[in-house]
């Protein structure tokens, strides 16, 4: 049986401290993850913007623009499930902090079955925190991936570019 708060000051103390240094990771990862959906907001309506314009139909580029439309929808809507991971972390974690308050509260009571479910609940909803927290960061590393793809292929588009420009300037006339 766990040590009371009355016995061991530090038991309340341990009980709320890990799932709130969780909360807090998953606090600054939501605030870098909207960062990134903003960003990638920002990108896909740029790029619609560029194929809405009057001459996307002639424009070279368009069809790569299009390609990349379609990359950016895709980020956006990892990212989204990325913060929903996220949110659903810090839901977790506080309930979990907020369960282990009441089971601190009981165990020194003679409910020894309360103590025994508060103990299950609080470890479950830590499990599904650290569960989503893990499963957010998974899907952050897939976005990525396919961030710097897109990154990897438009450096690689502008070079072929370059190169087209500077072979025809260097044609002779």
């Amino acid at each position: 049986m766990p040590a009371s708060p009355a016995t061991n000051p530090f038991t309340l103390l341990s009980l709320i401290a890990a799932p709130a240094v969780l909360t807090n990771a998953a606090s600054l990862l939501v605030l870098s993850t909207s960062n990134r959906f903003a960003r990638a907001i920002d990108r896909a309506r740029a790029l619609v913007g560029h194929l809405k314009s009057a001459n996307a139909a002639t424009d070279p580029e368009s069809p790569t623009r299009l390609v990349q439309l379609k990359r950016a929808e895709r980020r956006s809507l990892l990212l989204l499930t990325s913060l929903r991971a996220f949110y659903l972390s810090i839901g977790a974690f506080a309930f979990a902090s907020l369960v282990s308050l009441v089971g601190a509260g009981i165990a020194s009571s003679p409910y020894e079955f309360g103590l025994s479910v508060a103990m299950f609940v609080s470890l479950a909803s830590g499990i599904v925190g650290v569960g989503s927290l893990v499963y957010g960061c998974v899907i952050l590393v897939r976005e990525t991936r396919i961030a710097v793809y897109s990154i990897v292929e438009e450096t690689k588009f502008i070079e072929q570019r370059s190169v087209v420009k500077e072979t025809l300037a260097d044609a002779p006339v």
